[in-house]
Order: structure tokens, then C-alpha cells, then sequence
């Protein structure tokens, strides 16, 4: 096993050392004031295996899992995102025929859509990012929402009837590989 290289945080809110992996191959290590670096060193080579495979594993997903969020992308490619949104939906809602009352594009975390029950699509503003066919899938999850608020059999029929391949796409989204 090789030298884990790391960016040590010191904080007096800290109460134990914390390990975390930002991004593809960032390490950061977390610990209180009172801890010797001796010690976080021993602690952070303890745990080199654990870290050294988590590595290994975010190598392997796609780029666009690791888009990072911030003020200012978000201000660029929200028009871009939206446009984007606007003109998919028209095409793709030709087939569904769903109405809806607005779109909005955010800076979310955690979640590449959602749908309220009154209507609003919401897409985070990433979509602008992503290769035209993982923004589709999308899309179109989120309109079938507006017919089913849920995931459940008839959810993924609505999805199907327009990407009948939605299970390779939802995997190759979430970083996945499909089983055949």
C-alpha cells in the first residue's frame, strides 16, 4: 500500500477524526486541535485500505457524477439549463400530453429533478451538463411524474412508453453498470 496523501482540517468544533473523499481523489482528513499529527498520520495509514478502495471505486464512475455546485456556474448555465428544459419538454411532451404549471431550474444538491404536486417541474441546473440523452431521461421522469407521483409499476410504463431503455440510462446516470 502506497502513502495516502491527504489535506488535514483542524477544527475546535471536532470531537474525533473523520476521513472523507471529495470529488474523484481528495482526501480530507478532519480532527480536533488536541491530536497529534503523529497520531492522524497512524490513524489516516489504519485506514489506508478502506480509503485506497473507495478511491478505486469513484475512478471508475463517470465525470458527470462529480460535477461540483456553485454560485457562479449556477448563475451561467441556468438559462442555458432552462432553454434546454423548455424546448425537451415541448418535444417530448408531444407523446404524454401532460400539463403542467412551470419549470424552474435550481442549484440542488442532491437531485437532478423533481415535481411538485401542483405541477412545478424543477431540474437542477446540471442538466445543461450532462450528455443530451442522461438530460432526456431526466425530463421525461419528471413529466411522468406529473401522471404518477410515484415509482411504482405504471410509473415506469409512462417512462418506457417514450425510453424504453430507462434502465441503462438510470444506471449510467447513477455511475453503474447494467446487468444483461
Amino acid at each position: 500500500m502506497s502513502e495516502i496523501s491527504y489535506t488535514l482540517r483542524r477544527s475546535t468544533r471536532s470531537r474525533s477524526i473523520r476521513i472523507s473523499i471529495h470529488g474523484r481523489d481528495e482526501v480530507i482528513v478532519s480532527a480536533p486541535h488536541s491530536v497529534s499529527e503523529i497520531f492522524i498520520q497512524r490513524f489516516v495509514a489504519s485506514k489506508s485500505a478502506w480509503i485506497e478502495a473507495k478511491l478505486g471505486k469513484l475512478k471508475k464512475l463517470p465525470e458527470h457524477v462529480f460535477i461540483k455546485s456553485n454560485v457562479k456556474d449556477f448563475k451561467f448555465y441556468k438559462e442555458v439549463a432552462l432553454r434546454l428544459a423548455e424546448r425537451r419538454i415541448a418535444h417530448l411532451n408531444m407523446h404524454y400530453g401532460f400539463s403542467f404549471k412551470k419549470i424552474s431550474i435550481r442549484n440542488q444538491k442532491s437531485r437532478w429533478g423533481s415535481c411538485s404536486r401542483t405541477g412545478t417541474l424543477s431540474f437542477s441546473y446540471k442538466i445543461a451538463l450532462l450528455p443530451p440523452h442522461l438530460a432526456d431521461y431526466i425530463i421525461v421522469h419528471e413529466l411522468c411524474h406529473l401522471k404518477e407521483m410515484n415509482h411504482s409499476n405504471k410509473f415506469w410504463a409512462l417512462v418506457a412508453e417514450t425510453l424504453p431503455e430507462y434502465k441503462s440510462l438510470r444506471a449510467e446516470l447513477n455511475g453503474k453498470k447494467t446487468r444483461q
